[in-house]
């Protein structure tokens, strides 16, 4: 069965649903890593993804932006040149009452009865204004800081804009 697309779960609707121990069978966050590049470098210039609106960001759409902008900041500024760090987790439990369709399914269906759900997936529940991803770089990696924070936004369901702290010089 194919996933659903993810305008599905953009919108925040009702109480959050995290808690895990209740529930079997909810797949793991596709994120690999929420810190790269090196961490102990003093980097004077950071860079913030920040959402224009309250949504859930599904934890692929994550991942899809972590890979986008580590590419273009590793080919520009190198592996060591900068910091990434990735600033929300996916908590919410994303549910899905999956239907059967085609030739056979209302035998097998059970349609609206007993439509809670099975585990699909998680999202991140984010704010107005709040910051998805956090770039540190050298002033000369300023441009392609922006050019990688660019790419990660087009991977994330809501505007973005992008702030920049302590590049006066």
């Amino acid at each position: 069965m194919a996933r659903k697309p993810a305008r599905m779960y953009t919108r925040i609707r009702g109480q959050a649903y995290t808690r895990k121990e209740y529930m079997g069978g909810v797949p793991a966050p596709r994120i690999s890593q929420f810190n790269q590049g090196d961490p102990k470098a003093n980097f004077p210039v950071s860079l913030n993804l920040v959402v224009k609106e309250a949504c859930q960001i599904r934890h692929t759409a994550l991942e899809a932006a972590r890979i986008s902008a580590n590419r273009a900041l590793s080919k520009r500024a190198g592996a060591n040149g900068f910091f990434m760090k990735v600033r929300v987790y996916p908590h919410n439990v994303l549910r899905e009452n999956k239907l059967a369709t085609g030739a056979g399914a209302d035998r097998v269906s059970d349609g609206m009865r007993a439509a809670f759900g099975k585990a699909v997936g998680t999202a991140a529940r984010v704010d107005r204004n709040q910051a998805v991803i956090t770039v540190r770089v050298n002033r000369q990696h300023l441009d392609a800081a922006k050019e990688a924070l660019n790419r990660a936004a087009v991977k994330l369901p809501s505007p973005c804009y992008i702030t920049v702290e302590g590049a006066t010089a």
